[in-house]
């Protein structure tokens, strides 16, 4: 009897999904800049408040498809919640730029979070990769496939980064319809780019042979599982 085909090893973008939700994020801010760029054209009293109920509104009614197509709620509720409360610090400030401020502030903290997961040998990827392929915290035991996340990491500190560079100087310059342009052609554009760009990082550092994501080369273990 021949010997059963091996499943193939999959690639980062299998692992970690589709771009359906970073897709989603834009499509409130996309709402937000539309709605000011209106309110603000036609003297409509409170730009801002019209903008961020557009955002709101069309957050829930993505949330709501997202739902019905088998979105984790958890994940659809979070995305939602962040849309609500950038909407709430534009209309604290009476600022339209304002909206974007949680966003900024988010990916520094994520450009942080992610670098030093790196130095301390946690890197954020193998949590996030072992979490999904069901390995917990196996993968660290492999010094071989730990070397490859922390060098795929950086490519999503870099991720971080770029954003930044870009966010920062229009959030100073209140441009609103700049940023918002940024700020969608920026997410799942580069999140994509992040992924194709970290996989090759990643198998750059295993060796001929090694089992890949699914199989960690842990020092102890039988080498031969069934």
């Amino acid at each position: 009897m021949g010997r059963r085909k091996e499943t193939a090893e999959p690639g980062l973008a299998e692992v970690l999904g589709g771009r359906g939700g970073a897709v989603d994020a834009t499509v409130p801010v996309v709402a937000f800049v539309a709605a000011f760029t209106v309110a603000d054209a036609s003297a409509w009293a409170s730009p801002v408040a019209w903008a961020g109920g557009a955002a709101v509104l069309v957050g829930a009614v993505v949330a709501v498809v997202r739902l019905v197509r088998g979105g984790r709620p958890r994940a659809v509720l979070f995305g939602l919640l962040g849309v609500a409360v950038a909407a709430l610090v534009a209309l604290y400030t009476g600022r339209a730029i304002d909206f974007f401020l949680v966003q900024i502030v988010s990916n520094a903290a994520s450009a942080l979070a992610w670098a030093v997961s790196i130095v301390v040998r946690w890197p954020l990827l193998g949590l996030v990769v072992g979490t999904v392929l069901g390995q917990r915290t196996r993968w660290r035991g492999d010094p071989d496939l730990l070397r490859g996340y922390q060098r795929a990491s950086w490519i999503w500190v870099g991720q971080y980064l770029v954003r930044l560079a870009v966010f920062l100087p229009l959030y100073a310059a209140d441009a609103v319809v700049a940023l918002g342009i940024a700020r969608t052609v920026l997410t799942w554009p580069l999140v994509a780019l992040c992924v194709a760009l970290s996989w090759p990082a990643l198998r750059s550092a295993l060796p001929p042979g090694h089992g890949g994501l699914r199989h960690p080369a842990v020092r102890g273990e039988d080498a031969h599982e069934g």
